[in-house]
């Protein structure tokens, strides 16, 4: 039985962050921010860009360009974050309400930035094992970056943190961009290293503590995890993708667009570099940044647009989320009968 992506939506706010602000609100080079850090400019929130609202925006592009009635869709699984407009609140009910999903039921889940890839496996395996779930929605929103002090030189790696909204609708039975299989690996050695310390069970929030901005994301151990993940990143980064064409019945000598999500570039060239692909096979996020789990979805978008995507072209999307979690699953774009199958 296959399964295939009917359509997409993305939502990117209005207002931007340019990389020369960032490197001003940091104290560092402006060239370190655009060319090591690979940030010419990322989306912010405005005053209305609520994670799950930005979420259902997307929703709806994606709904309006598949030309359905939103009461076809069976599921709606939200792909956001834990951050969105209320704490203890499961999104994905308020996005079956406002897009008229009505014969719908719905759930969010979490995988830090690796949750798109994780609920593409989700929603396979339940279409596949549940008759009555025809057709699913994946939506949320993403906007992180509130959580980030540009002082605080322990979360650099995280300056490229954005804001913004994605939707990708799934079909049983649609023979076309074919989602084939997955890869995901996580490691719980990572599990605290990238935290909120304040607003859980361990310190709940304070006045105190919001003096103390500990309301933000910190790393607790800054060279312990650097020294373990550099030993360990890229190796699982490239295990998942070449694990998941494996899966499919592929190599990485077949691979013709990668979906990537936004790193250092020289972490993007990396990976292009040992899967043997050009630059021309990917796209590099530096007029966006990193919008979590929404990377692999607003890359897609912009590869259609820009022509990189033809019929019968093997297609990975990947990602890597702080936990630390990496995935990668692989589909077939276009017509499922293109390219001599």
């Amino acid at each position: 039985m296959k399964i295939g992506i009917l359509s997409t939506g993305i939502y990117i706010p209005e207002q931007f962050i340019t990389g020369e602000e960032i490197a001003k609100r940091a104290g560092i080079p402006p060239e370190v921010v655009e060319m090591k850090m690979g940030i010419k400019r990322k989306p912010i929130p405005g005053d209305e860009d609520h994670t799950c609202q930005m979420g259902i925006l997307a929703a709806k592009q994606a709904i309006d360009r598949a030309g359905i009635d939103p009461k076809d869709i069976d599921l709606i699984i939200y792909i956001g974050e834990e951050h969105k407009e209320y704490p203890l609140w499961t999104a994905a009910i308020k996005m079956q309400e406002e897009i008229g999903a009505y014969h719908a039921w719905a759930f969010d889940v979490a995988l830090r930035c690796g949750t798109t890839i994780m609920a593409m496996k989700v929603a396979k395996s339940m279409m596949m094992a549940d008759p009555a779930i025809q057709t699913v929605l994946l939506a949320g929103g993403y906007r992180n970056g509130d959580f980030i002090d540009y002082g605080n030189e322990r979360t650099r790696f995280m300056f490229n943190l954005g804001a913004g909204g994605g939707a990708m609708l799934l079909q049983k039975g649609l023979k076309r961009n074919i989602l084939l299989e997955s890869e995901i690996m996580t490691d719980g050695s990572f599990s605290e290293d990238v935290v909120v310390t304040a607003g859980g069970t361990k310190q709940p929030i304070t006045y105190e503590v919001l003096e103390k901005g500990l309301y933000r994301l910190d790393v607790l151990d800054p060279e312990g995890m650097k020294r373990r993940l550099e030993q360990k990143s890229m190796d699982n980064f490239l295990k998942v993708v070449r694990g998941s064409l494996y899966k499919s019945g592929y190599t990485e000598k077949d691979i013709n667009y990668v979906a990537m999500l936004h790193m250092k570039r020289s972490a993007h060239q990396y990976v292009l570099k040992e899967l043997g692909l050009s630059e021309d096979q990917s796209i590099y996020l530096e007029n966006y940044g990193h919008i979590g789990q929404i990377d692999q979805i607003l890359s897609l978008e912009l590869a259609e647009k820009e022509g990189k995507l033809h019929g019968g072209d093997i297609v990975v999307l990947v990602s890597a989320g702080i936990g630390y979690a990496w995935g990668a699953t692989v589909i077939k774009w276009g017509n499922s009968l293109n390219k001599g199958e």
